[in-house]
């Protein structure tokens, strides 16, 4: 997603870093020049950046900050199944927590 925003910015030539009161960099500049290239780089790059990311193994699933699914930990990818029962079971477990009746000392 984040790539195709950013090649998308390039072809239409928008400046993002005037919109946060910055002075574009060279490459940005030279981006402009070279559009066909800079999206070709840009697309390339992330490109190796995801596959490298998805080599690694780790995909996670948290809810509420709590860690629900691990793949590292498991071996493998949960199954849509599998997704459903344990967000299923993590709202349950949610609601259940939030409903108890605090006491007081």
């Amino acid at each position: 997603m984040f790539k195709l925003l950013v090649i998308g910015l390039i072809i239409v030539g928008k400046d993002p870093f005037a919109f946060v009161g910055m002075q574009a960099p060279g490459i940005w500049e030279w981006s402009q020049g070279n559009k066909i290239y800079a999206c070709m780089m840009v697309f390339f790059f992330s490109n190796m950046i995801e596959n490298q990311l998805m080599s690694t193994g780790a995909f996670e699933i948290t809810l509420n900050d709590v860690p629900v699914w691990s793949k590292l930990e498991s071996g493998h990818l949960p199954s849509m199944q599998q997704l459903v029962q344990i967000l299923d079971n993590e709202m349950k477990m949610n609601v259940h927590m939030n409903t108890k009746p605090h006491h007081h000392s």
